[in-house]
């Protein structure tokens, strides 16, 4: 059934509901959330006025998803485990012909509908209630994840080997039919809400029919092609937007998450989901997000990061998903996990570079959530609950942090506990305190070279206090003081005065956080040279708007000169001495899109911000794109430079120096 071809404007509504309440026939309401667009069209040009990044998403930092279904019950591998168990001559395969039998025999349909192993035991995933005898309780999850500290949660409602933990008229393979005979996702919404989260809801169902089940045989019933993703292009291609559109109507998401292989979807296919969702979230007034890897973009999406984040602090606002385990998303016979400190600092690390982190669990195929998943989340929960005013609601400020322990820089970067040296910063939204993280105690000083005479003026510090071991709790901290190497605080005493994974401090001001400079970046011309390569930053004389920035030997020319203008908010415009042009990314978000140049115009896709990674280094990152510079590894005069997602590689970093 088609959507209906009027749509209400928020004008009308809004005068409806007025009338209503008026009459009394209705309670009055929060005001609309969001700035955006009254309605949607499917079209670039209408969904990218969509608000990205909700201001309640900016404001949670911490939510927890699961991978659990089907592929839960082998526990052996992964959970693509329904792929490669047809992979003949893989682990899982000979693993599957052992416990199961040869999977033209024993095939993966048979974990849903059920079926006995090699030893006579039968094998299905259908979890049962507490109330009905068995170990699934989404009441309990939900009290977890809140006292986890999360602030959305949700499940993985469908993975890629096509089955939808709801109840679906448009696939058979289903919750509600077959297996549990349950709406799991219904249970799961009903339990979140309850207990005051947002919800997620993750599709990972693009990769059902664009190569998951690449080794699994033909099947010739229509029921089984849909569930191995081997109906025509055009039919899998309806079926992913209505399995999406039952999601939205019948559970109404705060937040879509989807995985890879959007890309290979056609535009129109894209373009009618956003479309769909944004409009119903006008309806039902309320932000909503939406997520990707592929296939959108940040001016209405929010990128994701798979097992990473960036290397510095980046624009737009970003999320990324991580595991609890290295080994597998889903729950394993012997499955291993990260330490605490591994997972919260990597959380403390990304709140500082302006991301959420959304961290998955690994239940087991009856409900179980293991003991050791749950002492990791309740410890995470332990240390918001007692420092949260330090990540929540709070913003990255001009510069992320300091120390040695690298985190980030791309996808897959693994989970690293950081030291007492490592200290990563947040600020109140009203930009009037400066919370200092530091991820161990410092000893008897706190150090914090970032905030050096040079660098920034505090006259306006108003108090320096250590955040206590319980919520409110403050022990002033009065003895500090600055010189050209940083900010010397004296703390309580040499060692720690209560056990935390980390400790706090919070530097209040009389009015605003002074402006940090850039390690006295000079005002006047510079030379920016590859920290890789050696060549600079080239403008090529007087060249045509639009033409590629390059690089080249320094020779003194003002071809290679630049003049980083303050913007204000730690963003520059970076002008060329010879042409008066500035950089410009031109708005190409892919990675490898070359750099240009171009009359200045205050767009933001002539913003710069210069991420200090310490040693004299920066990251070069655009406003409008969120990538940065990047020398391409070219060695050879002359070559282009190009943009690239933030990352720890010498192409991505630059020194600038005076002329």
């Amino acid at each position: 059934m088609s959507a209906p071809s009027f749509q209400f404007s928020r004008r009308q509504l809004l005068l409806a509901a007025g009338a209503a309440t008026a009459a009394g026939l209705l309670k009055a309401g929060p005001a609309w959330a969001n700035a955006g667009p009254q309605s949607y069209s499917p079209s670039w040009s209408s969904v990218d006025q969509h608000p990205p990044a909700a201001e309640w998403f900016q404001d949670a930092k911490f939510g927890i998803y699961y991978h659990w279904g089907v592929f839960s019950v082998p526990a052996f591998a992964n959970e693509w485990y329904p792929r490669n168990m047809y992979n003949n001559g893989s682990n899982e395969n000979n693993h599957h012909k052992s416990v199961y039998g040869d999977p033209s025999a024993w095939p993966y349909h048979n974990f849903i509908n059920g079926a006995r192993d090699k030893a006579g035991n039968w094998v299905q995933f259908a979890p049962k209630l507490k109330s009905a005898g068995g170990n699934f309780d989404p009441n309990e999850w939900a009290q977890l994840f809140a006292d986890a500290g999360a602030r959305f949660a949700g499940p993985v409602a469908e993975h890629h080997d096509g089955y939808s933990m709801w109840n679906s008229r448009v696939n058979e393979w289903n919750s509600v039919a077959t297996g549990p005979r349950l709406d799991l996702l219904r249970l799961h919404a009903d339990a979140i809400r309850a207990k005051g989260l947002k919800l997620l809801v993750a599709m990972h169902h693009t990769y059902n029919f664009t190569g998951f089940y690449q080794w699994a045989p033909a099947q010739s019933a229509t029921s089984l092609k849909k569930l191995y993703g081997q109906l025509s292009f055009a039919d899998e291609q309806q079926l992913w937007y209505d399995k999406l559109k039952e999601v939205i109507d019948g559970y109404q998401p705060d937040v879509i998450w989807q995985d890879f292989n959007l890309s290979r979807l056609d535009e129109s296919r894209r373009l009618a989901f956003l479309a769909y969702y944004y409009n119903q979230a006008v309806a039902w007034n309320r932000d909503v997000v939406a997520t990707y890897k592929d296939g959108f973009n940040t001016r209405g999406e929010v990128f994701d990061y798979e097992r990473g984040g960036p290397a510095a602090l980046q624009n737009p606002y970003w999320l990324t998903d991580d595991s609890i385990s290295s080994s597998s998303w889903c729950y394993t016979v012997g499955i291993g996990y990260y330490s605490l400190n591994a997972m919260l600092h990597s959380l403390i690390d990304r709140v500082s570079k302006n991301g959420n982190m959304l961290l998955n669990i690994a239940p087991m195929a009856d409900g179980t959530i293991p003991s050791g998943q749950r002492s990791i989340l309740l410890g995470i929960g332990d240390y918001l609950k007692r420092f949260g005013e330090s990540i929540y609601s709070t913003r990255a400020w001009a510069t992320f942090g300091e120390g040695p322990t690298q985190m980030g820089g791309g996808s897959f970067t693994t989970p690293r506990a950081g030291t007492n040296t490592d200290i990563r910063f947040t600020r109140s939204k009203d930009n009037t305190v400066l919370y200092a993280t530091v991820l161990g105690w410092p000893g008897s000083t706190l150090h914090i070279t970032t905030l050096g005479a040079n660098r920034i003026n505090l006259s306006n510090l108003a108090s320096v206090q250590l955040l206590g071991s319980s919520a409110g709790q403050y022990t002033t901290l009065p003895n500090r003081t600055q010189d050209g190497s940083g900010l010397h605080i004296s703390m309580p005493s040499s060692n720690a005065p209560f056990s935390a994974p980390a400790y706090v401090v919070k530097l209040t001001f009389n009015g605003q956080i002074p402006s940090l400079g850039s390690g006295g970046t000079p005002t006047g011309y510079v030379r920016i040279a590859n920290a890789s390569t050696g060549l600079v930053l080239d403008g090529g004389g007087n060249v045509a708007s639009g033409s590629n920035l390059k690089q080249w030997n320094w020779d003194g020319s003002t071809n290679l000169q630049w003049q980083l203008v303050d913007l204000g908010g730690g963003w520059y415009r970076i002008v060329n001495r010879t042409n008066g042009m500035v950089a410009d990314s031109w708005g190409d978000t892919a990675n490898g899109a070359n750099a240009r140049q171009a009359a200045w115009n205050g767009g933001n896709n002539q913003q710069w911000r210069l991420n200090d990674l310490g040693n004299g280094r920066y990251q070069i990152v655009n406003r409008g794109t969120g990538t940065a510079l990047d020398g391409m590894g070219y060695t050879t005069a002359g070559s282009a430079v190009g943009m690239w997602t933030p990352n720890n590689n010498a192409n991505n970093q630059w020194t600038v120096i005076a002329v």
